[in-house]
Parts: structure tokens; sequence; C-alpha cells
């Protein structure tokens, strides 16, 4: 736990530092540390920050911790920056990836239980009410759209609301790849002019399942490798909703926000540098 804390550290500072990112030196605790102690909170404590900083005080990596109020002010004024540290991590591991496939999907994540929507107090909209077809079920919350590599390490994730469909994302998301990419996807996110707008002005190809109806069948050999190849995505959702609590505590919706952040930094960081 402590090494991976420390290289944690280490590995938040270099890439801050690669980015050029300035802060005033007269603070006593840097945004360095305050991103490292809410990704501690995220791999070891369910996202908990107030424990995180008390366990990173009590051991002495951060002897001038601030009180919890001034933390989470801190922590929210460079949210911003923790987005653009991830996405900094995701161009590194994009240029040293040696594949040319990465895999598309999304999952849910619920604010609160569907039958406690109306006494939700974060976010009210019906937007944010969607359906799970795998469970059958309705959950009220966000869908995080998350590409990754084929090995499992996140490059780039959108958070859209719940009932978004995958299509959306196509356009939400970046999708900064390198020239001759596959990006493989079920068939939630067919859009054939997506597709071709991707082949034509970037070069990436859009693998996606066909359903039985489709203007574009596949052949069975290109059909197996399809499903062979994004089987992988489903290991990598559980690997990291298994660090999530039952409920995720916040007072705000962007603090809800907040802490995805977190989680997805996180297990990122694990692994790409400390796996």
């Amino acid at each position: 736990m402590l090494n991976e804390i420390i290289s944690s550290a280490a590995s938040i500072d270099d890439l801050l530092k690669a980015i050029r990112h300035n802060e005033d030196s007269r603070r006593n605790m840097s945004d360095a540390e305050i991103i490292t102690t809410a990704v501690c909170a995220a791999m070891f404590f369910h996202g908990n920050f107030h424990k995180a900083c008390s366990y990173m005080k009590d051991h002495n990596l951060i002897p001038d911790m601030l009180e919890k109020s001034r933390f989470n002010r801190r922590l929210h004024g460079i949210s911003m920056l923790i987005n653009d540290l991830f996405h900094q991590v995701g161009m590194i591991l994009k240029e040293v990836n040696d594949c040319t496939e990465y895999l598309l999907d999304s999952f849910p994540v619920s604010i609160c239980n569907n039958i406690r929507i109306f006494n939700v107090k974060l976010i009210k909209s019906e937007e944010y009410r969607g359906y799970i077809a795998s469970k059958k079920r309705y959950f009220y919350g966000v869908r995080v759209q998350l590409l990754t590599t084929k090995s499992g390490v996140p490059v780039e994730f959108v958070f859209l609301p719940g009932s978004a469909s995958d299509v959306r994302a196509l356009n939400a998301l970046p999708l900064n790849l390198p020239p001759g990419s596959e990006v493989y996807s079920d068939s939630a996110y067919t859009d054939y002019t997506a597709e071709d707008d991707l082949l034509e002005t970037s070069q990436i190809e859009l693998k996606v399942m066909r359903k039985k109806n489709s203007r574009r069948k596949d052949p069975p050999w290109n059909q197996y490798i399809k499903q062979h190849t994004r089987h992988y995505i489903e290991t990598i959702f559980s690997s990291i909703t298994r660090v999530f609590p039952k409920s995720i505590h916040a007072v705000t919706y962007n603090g809800f926000l907040l802490k995805l952040q977190a989680f997805i930094l996180a297990f990122t960081l694990q692994q790409a540098f400390l796996g």
C-alpha cells in the first residue's frame, strides 16, 4: 500500500511537471499532493477523502495536510487539472502502445436506487434515468463511456446522463487515436455515418458488432474476431467497479463526478505504472 502511494505520488508529480503546471509557491500543500490524496482515497478507502487525508497525515506522508473543508475546496478547484492529467496519461499510453486495437464500451454508475429518485438532491432531471438491458432494470445516474487499449488500460473517458445512447459517445469522445487504429464496440454504437466519417477523416476503423438486420453484415470470421477482441472490456469494467463503494457519497453532483474521475485515474495509474 505504501509503495503504491509513493509510486503514484512520483508519477503524478512527474506528469504535472511534464505539462508545465505552475502554482503558488506559498502553498503548504501542492496540487500534486492534493491529487495523490484523492487517488489514494480511490485506491484504498472506497473514495473516502477524509480517511485518505487522515492516513496521509498520520503516516507523515503529507505533514501539512489541509483540514477537511479546505481540502475539498482545493480538490474541486483543480477538477479540470485532474481531467487534463488523465488525458496526458492517455496520450502517453497511445504513443507507446504497440497495438492498434482499442475497446469502447460504457457502464452505468448509480447516484441512487431507482425507487429513491424522488428523494435525490444532487440532480433533478429525467435524462439521468437510464436502463440496464443486461440486468433488465432502471438506474438513476451517469453512464461512463470508456475507451481502453486492448490490454485494458483506459485512455479516454466521458460522463453522459444515464439515458444517453451509446452512439452519442462517438461525438462526445475525442477519439484522438493514431491513423490505422481499430476501435471495437458492441452493436449499440451502430452509426454508419460516424463510421464513414472516422475512416475518411482520421483513418480510424470502427469495428461494431453487427445486428441481425444490419445493412452491413460481417462474414462469420470477422464476427468471431470482433466478439473475441471486445470480450476483455467486461473484465476491465468489473476491475474498476470492484473498488467502488456500495453507494458513492457526495454532497454535490460535481463532487460525485470528481470521485468517479479519481477512481478512473487511480485504476489507470495502477494498470499503466504500478502493475
